[in-house]
């Protein structure tokens, strides 16, 4: 057999002699392998994840008999419920519904969401973990949160309001139906907490939880509103449950016969249902993710393999009297092709293979670890290995390694038989080659920074979705151009900054010399670094710009942190010492609604507020500060509806009198139609109400919310507490995570990298090994020897690092202008420290990456060395 395959002989006995080359570009691949089985593994969980939250709402239902929106009128009725329920097939139905009540433990709690207890279990979302379902009108079961919100545990007592309004009063066409039918009565029950329940899908954490009663028990709320309660999903259980992946046409027939007398009803399994919601509720965003990781593990993979190239090379200048003893004993130019490219791809397997495995047990070693920081959702304990996860990364590693050995494998071929033990003549900037390189560069470069340029535009004039396009577009074909002409001008680069250590001695002006000698491999050395450099700048530039963009963004999103509303006017004051008076809570200002008549609009909402207090509770302080006395704060949008500008007036109107009060233009969408308090009383009568915003000074933003919460609880009348700040907080934190992420991403591009850096320099003691000899016969120490490998190394690091750090800003900022010009303003950083902590990183790395060529080349004494050629 061995006989049979001599290619595969010779090339299993090179590999032998090779193992501690090659691993240095078994790691590169390795790396990049499990990079792509980690996004693929992240992106299934992600999704999952996703799909698992948004179908959690609908339980273990197999089927959703639903109203699409655009029928807002329809609703079903209990006649519908029960025609439902008869239909052949049907197990069970829980109409999803739910109603919302003042639920308190004395003076904690506040407006909750009551869900109903489904007859059939599997129609819940929630999973009972102590005591028991409630079963008659006086019991309740809390989920987690709120039992603790509430502070209290199985058996306690809690209250709950509720209004009893009189029969046909949703129907009356009184102006006040409580003059025909007398008034609503207000009422206040005792609950039992009979039993606590888990959320483990979330299908309740929008709402801060629930409190679950019986069916029957919330159908008697519910009937009591003075409103229709419209119900518009039906949950149903099958006797069979359904194998295929849609509802069978007789059921789907008779579901909707049994409807009838709704418009539009539509027939889906949950899955189906769940499905659609999650890609309405993501927007595309879980694909999205997936290939925005993906593209940074394409990026992983191209520096590898231009690490794997530069290994080849290595090696093929190692073989190289090898080569040429095979070409004169018979061996053909196929062979040895055919030699190079099967090690490669048997490197490529064996690697990807190993990072398949690594990055397997690293996606499983995240879900162990992940229940422990929190994260509010559950995730899956063991991944989900699919063939997409194994097959991929292993074909994709090879390939990549393969397609890198190609140029190698031309050189291979390339050994004459009895002239094979010189190198090969450094490439020169004269040959047509250089010439018609430096052309598509040069057209390269200005096409792709003038479609850059168009992008940035486009971006900035609303059109980000078109920009982006030819931003990333023009960014590309700009790098390429970068890319092909670094041979032409990055040694010389590396040689004039190398002119600043010249003078330390001759060992740094030999290692300056050694840039030029091999244009094409110092430029391909510190081409794989500058890539890499300039993604992780380029993000970080990036992350740097969002982040600030965000937070301004953030501020004018959400300018204030609490809002406390009054259903009692009487208790503002009482309610607004209570707030101020919470830890951690700063200043506060009261802001006053009013119904007025603005520029010949009527009914149209305005917010009177003191000029300076407002100041000192908003984010955007500096767009507060802009209201005067006798002005009114519009955003761009608003005074564009009403046709004024800057400057111009418009008329308030209301019920005591009209004020011409001068348009300012504001850039904060919640300070829109903001007038301050006594321009508001000249106009607006008694049909006003008031609320109290506060600003967080400092401590936990949700413990101070919940403060606040517990303090306005204490206080006579009804009170209403939102927290703005908490979801900015969170907001806030996914931004600094997700960006964090993708620089982390970026990271293992330039570790990749570095392993080129130190086969390069092996290359070139490879290659000047005659030459390193005679410096030794002339006088240079080891030490010096070392020194000039040394500061090679760190002149094509840094050079590499310093031209990535430009580029990477520039793209940056113009990724930042397109992409954030949505959010408004937008905020150019310079991430000072990142730029700082790559530059030495790279510049140590280069060191780093002398040490073993140095030893290499320091061991060989003068005399051995001598009789190479």
């Amino acid at each position: 057999m061995a006989r049979s395959f001599p290619t595969a002989r010779l090339t299993l006995a090179q590999m032998r002699r090779s193992v501690g080359r090659l691993t240095a570009a078994g790691v590169a691949i390795l790396i990049s392998t499990a990079f792509v089985t980690v996004t693929l593994l992240a992106g299934t969980v992600i999704q999952g994840t996703t799909h698992d939250m948004v179908a959690a709402q609908y339980a273990q239902a197999d089927a959703v008999v639903s109203i699409p929106q655009g029928y807002d009128e329809g609703t079903f009725t209990d006649a519908d419920v029960k025609a439902v329920a008869d239909v052949d097939g049907v197990e069970a139905v829980q109409p999803l519904t739910g109603w919302y009540g003042d639920l308190r433990n004395g003076g904690k709690g506040g407006y909750q969401l009551f869900a109903p207890v489904p007859e059939d279990p599997r129609l819940s979302p929630l999973e009972l973990t102590d005591g028991a379902w409630p079963a008659a009108d006086d019991e309740v079961a809390l989920t987690t949160k709120v039992a603790e919100r509430l502070e209290v545990g199985l058996g306690d007592e809690l209250s709950v309001k509720r209004v009893i309004y009189p029969e046909g009063w949703s129907q009356s066409q009184a102006e006040d139906p409580a003059t025909e039918l007398g008034e609503p009565e207000e009422i206040t029950e005792s609950l039992t907490v009979t039993g606590l329940a888990a959320d483990p899908y979330g299908a309740y954490t929008t709402f801060g939880g629930a409190a679950a009663v019986s069916a029957a028990t919330l159908q008697t709320w519910t009937s009591a509103e003075n409103s229709e309660n419209s119900v518009t999903e039906l949950l149903v259980v099958l006797d069979e449950p359904l194998n295929g992946g849609a509802v069978p046409a007789t059921l789907d027939q008779a579901l909707k016969a049994a409807t009838s007398g709704v418009e539009g009803v539509s027939v889906q399994t949950t899955e189906e249902v769940a499905t659609a919601k999650t890609a309405e509720k993501t927007g595309g965003q879980d694909l999205v993710f997936l290939v925005f990781v993906m593209t940074f593990a394409a990026i992983a993979l191209l520096i590898a393999a231009m690490v794997i190239t530069n290994t080849f090379q290595v090696l093929i200048a190692q073989r190289t009297r090898a080569l040429a003893l095979l070409r004169c004993i018979g061996a053909g130019t196929a062979q040895l092709y055919r030699s190079v490219l099967l090690e490669a791809a048997i490197l490529g397997a064996v690697a990807s293979a190993v990072g398949i495995l690594t990055g397997a047990l690293l996606a499983q070693a995240a879900l162990l670890v992940a229940p422990s920081f929190d994260l509010g959702v559950p995730l899956p304990a063991m991944i989900a290995l699919t063939w997409q996860s194994i097959v991929l990364p292993l074909v994709v590693g090879t390939i990549v390694t393969v397609l890198a050995a190609l140029a190698p494998a031309r050189s291979a071929t390339r050994v004459a038989p009895l002239a094979a033990l010189r190198p090969s003549d450094t490439p020169t900037l004269r040959a047509r080659s250089g010439r018609t390189r430096l052309v598509v560069s040069l057209l390269a470069l200005v096409g792709g920074f003038a479609l850059l340029g168009l992008g940035v535009f486009l971006g900035m004039e609303g059109a980000p979705q078109f920009g982006l396009i030819a931003a990333v577009g023009g960014g590309a074909v700009a790098f390429f151009g970068v890319v092909l002409s670094a041979v032409l001008w990055l040694p010389r680069v590396a040689a004039g900054l190398g002119a600043l250590v010249a003078r330390t001695g001759p060992a740094s002006r030999l290692a300056v010399a050694n840039t030029l000698r091999n244009p094409r491999r110092t430029a391909a050395t510190s081409t794989a670094l500058l890539i890499g450099v300039t993604l992780v700048t380029m993000m970080s530039t990036g992350a740097a710009s969002a982040r600030m963009s965000a937070e301004n963004l953030l501020d004018e999103t959400y300018p204030y942190d609490v809002s406390v509303s009054s259903s009692s006017p009487e208790y503002v004051e009482d309610l607004r010492d209570a707030v101020a008076g919470t830890d951690g809570v700063g200043a506060t200002v009261l802001v006053t609604n009013g119904s007025v008549t603005l520029g010949g609009e009527p009914d149209t909402s305005v917010v009177g507020a003191d000029p300076q207090d407002l100041a000192a509770v908003v984010n955007v302080s500096e767009e507060a500060k802009r209201l005067t006395e006798g002005s009114i704060l519009l955003t761009q949008e608003t005074a564009d509806t009403m046709s004024v500008g800057a400057g111009d007036q418009v008329t308030l109107s209301g019920g005591n009198g009209s004020a011409d009060l001068d348009v300012v233009i504001t850039s904060a969408d919640p300070l829109n139609r903001v007038v301050t308090t006594t321009d508001l009383d000249r106009v607006a009568d008694e049909e006003t109400w008031t609320d109290i915003w506060a600003k967080i000074s400092g401590g936990d933003v949700t413990t101070v919310l919940g403060d606040v919460q517990d303090a306005a609880a204490q206080v006579d009348g009804e009170a209403f507490v939102m927290g703005p700040a908490a979801e900015a907080a969170q907001f806030g934190q996914v931004v600094d995570v997700i960006l964090g992420i993708v620089v982390g991403l970026l990271a293992v591009a330039v570790v990749i990298a570095l392993i080129g850096v130190t086969n390069t320099l092996s290359l070139s003691v490879i290659e000047r090994t005659r030459e390193s000899a005679t410096l030794r016969a002339i006088g240079l120490s080891k030490e010096q020897l070392r020194g000039m490998l040394a500061v090679e190394g760190a002149l094509i690091a840094g050079v590499g690092a310093i031209l990535g750090i430009v580029l990477g800003l520039i793209f940056g900022w113009a990724g930042a202008a397109t992409a954030l010009s949505l959010m408004g303003d937008v905020r150019y950083a310079v991430p000072w420290t990142d730029i700082a902590a790559v530059v030495v990183i790279a510049l140590v790395a280069g060191l780093l990456a002398s040490v073993l060529p140095a030893r290499a080349a320091a061991r060989t004494s003068p005399v051995a060395a001598l009789g190479v050629e």
